[in-house]
């Protein structure tokens, strides 16, 4: 089968749009993309708010309430795209699996979806609430990779630099999934797809689009 293609936090390469934005996210799909990975925080309410970085416009999103960051939520994501495109819901910081779980089980989007960490203790959490959740456990080093056999996981997804074919295979063997990040060169996502990687990310959505 071919791979996912997914964009980065939307099509994160456009310089006219922003990243992790419903605009970002609607263009990355008409580049051809299945779907995107998007990034989520928690605010000081609780709420669960599409946003890299932990401080946004001068305000530390943990310290903040949703309404002052004016950010889209992971309910308007879901609500807009959840029908038509794959999900790759990467959580950035612990205090919201409860919410995610309770969100995805209410409506669990029909293309597919993993919720995604680079913290074990948040996979281990989500594993706690739900055994069939799909997830995925995120690394960018080696020694760290070799890690997910400690994970409660579906995905494995391993930066570019870390990947190679007998990885891949091994992970298939291991009847894991595999996801590459972030794949921008045309020549790198012709030869992940030959090796049989399951999904791609890319800033690059139209690249990614018209190569595969």
């Amino acid at each position: 089968m071919p791979p996912l293609l997914l964009g980065h936090r939307g099509a994160r390469a456009s310089r006219h749009i922003p990243e992790n934005t419903m605009a970002s996210f609607e263009l990355c799909l008409q580049h051809a993309c299945d779907g995107f990975e998007f990034d989520v925080r928690r605010s000081a309410d609780g709420m669960a708010v599409i946003c890299h970085d932990p401080v946004v416009r001068g305000m530390e999103v943990a310290k903040t309430s949703a309404a002052a960051l004016a950010l889209p939520k992971i309910e308007d994501v879901l609500r807009q795209f959840s029908s038509w495109a794959f999900l790759d819901i990467e959580l950035k910081v612990g205090g919201l699996e409860r919410r995610i779980v309770a969100l995805l089980r209410q409506a669990p989007p029909p293309r597919g979806y993993v919720v995604s960490s680079f913290l074990p203790e948040v996979l281990t959490t989500l594993r706690s609430l739900d055994d069939d959740l799909p997830l995925g456990f995120i690394c960018d080093d080696r020694a760290n990779c070799d890690r997910w056999r400690d994970y409660p996981v579906d995905w494995v997804m391993p930066h570019l630099d870390l990947v190679n074919e007998p990885l891949i295979e091994s992970l298939h063997s291991a009847d894991k999934r595999v996801m590459v990040w972030t794949v921008n060169r045309a020549d790198d996502m012709r030869r992940l797809s030959e090796w049989s990687a399951d999904a791609i990310i890319s800033d690059e959505t139209e690249l990614l689009g018209s190569t595969l």
